[in-house]
């Protein structure tokens, strides 16, 4: 059986990248095809020895830096793939990557991150962090997005099975396209985020600053906290605003190693996350460290994050993204710290690991695809097993 792997874009070791790893831990014969490939070179030892394929994109002016500016002519450039000698396709898709061309003798999977929130009902939030909200632009960028929701709506109905990260998003996928979708996490590597039991005396955020990850606001909420200390990680396009928003009690360290970030993690009293996420695998990488969450209580973090009010809570929530709600969400944190333990966050990781997700795609596809002759859930774990010990 042949396998093919298509994922939008490799340009930074987010949570998608996680889970494309996972992908070649279940299909390691596998080629990949993505529209561009700049992942740094400390990122990409899941990737050694694969066999990858880029499209026109990749030679296309500034890519690496804006390849978002692109977004018109991705549905035209993930459409030009050819995978007529594969069996099998499976797309890990937060934009285009589930619009491939595939034929009738063919399988496609995909793995769904989130239908493409920025043409979908995050378009007003996009369109306003643009500031093309009137004008000539606004009209151009309002008349492409109707566009792609139309392609968007089409390729909803190639894959022959939609597999959605999370029940938040497979609603989302219920309400955009009309589709069930069956939910497998993505996966967390404890074997990499270990818990520590020793914090320290500061709280810490860490993420790629684009606008819906709220970083800025975040920051703001500190600096009217000038008794605590924030980390951030992480850069992008916020990274500016960050700055001028940040006060004395605010660090901010922007792109670190993997292994920087887990060490700042597991010290940290509490990791700080006011997205909209669809899962969000941060959260989820800090309590496997033990670290509490204090999070936005819509999306991801809902399903992930044990609020006060279940048993063996793991971190806060809060209900709305504004500096107050952050701020009364730290102070009811420190008021309930006792109550919220590292065996609490570290039991409620391990729902999230990489044997669950493994064990999850594996037991989906032999359902709906027996013929597939893809290992069961047993065999792959002996597999996985096998595969961390040599």
């Amino acid at each position: 059986m042949k396998v093919a792997i298509v994922h939008d874009w490799l340009y930074v070791m987010g949570g998608a990248e996680k889970v494309l790893a996972e992908l070649f831990e279940i299909f390691p014969q596998a080629e990949l095809f993505t529209l561009i490939d700049f992942l740094p070179k400390a990122d990409r030892g899941f990737l050694e020895g694969k066999k990858i394929h880029t499209s026109f994109l990749q030679k296309m002016p500034m890519v690496r830096t804006k390849h978002r500016q692109y977004i018109g002519i991705m549905p035209l450039a993930i459409e030009q793939f050819d995978f007529s000698a594969f069996d099998l396709v499976i797309s890990s898709s937060s934009s285009v990557a589930k619009g491939i061309i595939t034929g009738p003798q063919q399988i496609h999977i995909s793995y769904v991150h989130s239908p493409m929130r920025y043409a979908w009902d995050q378009q007003a939030v996009y369109l306003k962090e643009a500031r093309m909200e009137r004008g000539i632009k606004s009209g151009i960028a309002r008349l492409l997005l109707h566009y792609l929701r139309m392609w968007d709506i089409r390729t909803a109905h190639g894959p022959d099975l939609m597999i959605a990260n999370s029940a938040f998003v497979a609603r989302r996928i219920k309400k955009t396209y009309g589709l069930e979708a069956k939910v497998v996490n993505p996966p967390v590597d404890l074997r990499f985020f270990k818990p520590h039991y020793e914090k320290q005396d500061y709280y810490i955020t860490a993420s790629r600053m684009v606008p819906y990850k709220k970083i800025p606001l975040i920051i703001e909420a500190f600096a009217q906290m000038p008794d605590k200390h924030l980390v951030v990680i992480g850069e992008g396009p916020d990274y500016e605003k960050a700055r001028k928003a940040a006060s004395g009690n605010v660090t901010l360290m922007g792109y670190q190693t993997s292994d920087v970030l887990r060490s700042k993690i597991a010290q940290a009293r509490a990791f700080v996350f006011a997205a909209e996420e669809d899962f969000g695998i941060v959260p989820v990488e800090a309590q496997a460290c033990g670290t509490p969450v204090i999070a936005f209580s819509k999306g991801g973090t809902f399903e992930t994050v044990r609020g006060l009010d279940k048993a063996s809570p793991t971190g806060v929530h809060f209900h709305e993204q504004t500096v107050d709600a952050i701020i009364a969400a730290v102070k009811q944190f420190e008021n309930h710290r006792s109550e919220i333990t590292v065996e609490n966050c570290v039991k409620n990781a391990e729902n999230f690991s990489a044997q669950r997700f493994r064990s999850g795609i594996t037991t989906l596809v032999a359902d709906y695809f027996p013929n597939l002759g893809l290992p069961d859930a047993e065999d792959q774990s002996a597999l996985s097993f096998a595969s961390s010990r040599f």
